[in-house]
């Protein structure tokens, strides 16, 4: 089993590098295998008449609740930890604040900057 995951994990590699190369050729092999996956996956619950309508629904919705997708889906990390640190929307900030988040932002990139050219000075 080990042997087959490595094959796979040591193709997915070599097929990822030769695809990032080629961004649209990447973006619609990509896109057809997702829409193959869906189709698969939308054909195989067909087959069973308890996932039609709301037994469908239902277990969807069980399995995102237990696998902790269901909200990181629809509403996203991003806005629940806002939320949480109280923060504003973008919209609600005024200019004075977003050029200050800016400034911040772009004073920790200077000095993640510096401080990479000390560990390539040191180790390179």
């Amino acid at each position: 089993m080990k042997s087959i995951i490595r094959f796979f994990d040591k193709l997915e590699d070599k097929v990822r590098v030769r695809l990032s190369h080629y961004p649209l050729v990447y973006s619609f092999v990509g896109g057809v295998g997702i829409v193959l996956f869906w189709k698969g996956v939308w054909e195989t619950a067909e087959e069973f008449p308890a996932l039609f309508g709301l037994g469908s629904l239902l277990l969807g919705t069980l399995i995102m609740l237990m696998t902790g997708l269901f909200v990181s889906f629809f509403i996203g990390d991003s806005i629940i930890l806002s939320g949480l640190k109280r923060e504003k929307k973008l919209v609600e900030k005024t200019e004075a604040e977003v050029k200050s988040e800016k400034n911040t932002i772009d004073y920790v990139i200077m000095r993640l900057d510096g401080i990479e050219r000390k560990l390539d000075e040191r180790l390179g």
